[in-house]
């Protein structure tokens, strides 16, 4: 119902951004992880059209990433893990508590993939 209520609205519109959102979590939590991959991926697109502040679009970055992750799509993950990180060490600097949770989330796949040795640097 979410979905359809906000259809016609224009991208602009931040409910529609805001229950595209949702929708895409929703499916997550729902384990519904391949129809999140699609929603997600509109979601990271439509943003990147409007012009979306630079935050905003590591958030849908960070999203997507996630659901790949649930899908076992480590290496498609690893590469958006990457955008996030040097988006939010140019956005927001090194101290900041984002970006030292996108190191995290980087470094935890890195790991995952087994490359140890790359994790450490």
């Amino acid at each position: 119902a979410c979905w359809k209520t906000y259809l016609g609205r224009p991208e602009t519109d931040k409910i529609y951004v805001m229950a595209m959102n949702t929708l895409g979590s929703g499916l997550d939590e729902t384990g519904r992880h391949a129809e999140a991959l699609v929603v997600k991926k509109a979601e990271l697109s439509m943003q990147l059209r409007r012009g979306a502040p630079a935050s905003s679009i590591l958030a849908a970055q960070t999203n997507l990433a996630n659901t790949y992750q649930y899908l076992g799509r480590l290496e498609h993950s690893l590469q958006l893990e990457r955008d996030v990180y040097d988006g939010s060490l140019r956005l927001l600097g090194e101290e900041h508590r984002d970006t030292i949770i996108s190191v995290n989330n980087l470094a935890a796949t890195l790991f995952k993939l087994k490359r140890f040795e790359e994790a450490k640097s």
